[in-house]
């Protein structure tokens, strides 16, 4: 295993490095979105950094930015059924996998955690907080958090009851109440997870 150092001067020395994180892994509902990233060191983005620590409008930005001046970029959805029949883990390590799997032009992956996946086909290394750190995991991060909020939005439409664009599927005091409401909406809520368990008397169809 390298350390941040080690993978830093790594990405330097490799022409087409991934960087790979996830959104979505601690909600509720909706799809875990992952999104692996190939930048261009020839068009430099500005102001990459972990897409929590963004607004709305700058991770917007920089979601259109990312994906006009990337080398390459794959965006892949784990849906609520495939989380709740792998757990949550193993959906982070299999949409690692797609993603990475999606790419066309890739030597070395970088993945945001502390675990690397198996069955990985290229040289891969991982870090802990990589989408503070690294510019091309930021990127990831924002991939994945733009494209799931994207379809949060569109849920929110369709079930505006639930305040989907409030609280984006976390586990918040109002979707909670909503949850014991309404109850979980059938293949968008993650029915392994406790709180939407605990309600699934009133699954909603």
């Amino acid at each position: 295993m390298r350390t941040d150092e080690q993978i830093i001067a790594k990405i330097n020395s490799t022409t087409y490095t991934a960087g790979v994180d996830e959104a979505g892994a601690g909600a509720l509902c909706g799809n875990l979105v992952v999104a692996a990233v190939v930048l261009d060191p020839k068009k430099p983005i500005y102001g990459l950094n972990d897409s929590k620590k963004l607004t709305n409008k700058k991770r917007e930005i920089l979601y259109y930015e990312i994906i006009k001046k990337a080398l390459d970029y794959s965006i892949i959805y784990i849906t609520p059924n495939e989380i709740d029949n792998m757990n949550i883990f193993q959906a982070r390590m299999e949409g690692f996998r797609r993603a990475v799997a999606a790419l066309r032009h890739v030597e070395y992956a970088v993945f945001d955690g502390n675990k690397i996946p198996d069955g990985i086909s290229v040289e891969s290394d991982c870090m802990v907080k990589g989408d503070a750190k690294l510019a091309v995991i930021s990127a990831a991060s924002i991939l994945a958090k733009v494209s799931r909020d994207k379809q949060i939005i569109e849920q929110a439409k369709i079930h505006p009851e639930y305040l989907l664009e409030k609280h984006k599927g976390y586990s918040t005091k109002t979707h909670l109440e909503m949850l014991a409401k309404f109850g979980p909406i059938k293949d968008f809520h993650r029915l392994s997870y406790s709180p939407v368990k605990n309600n699934i008397n009133n699954l909603l169809f």
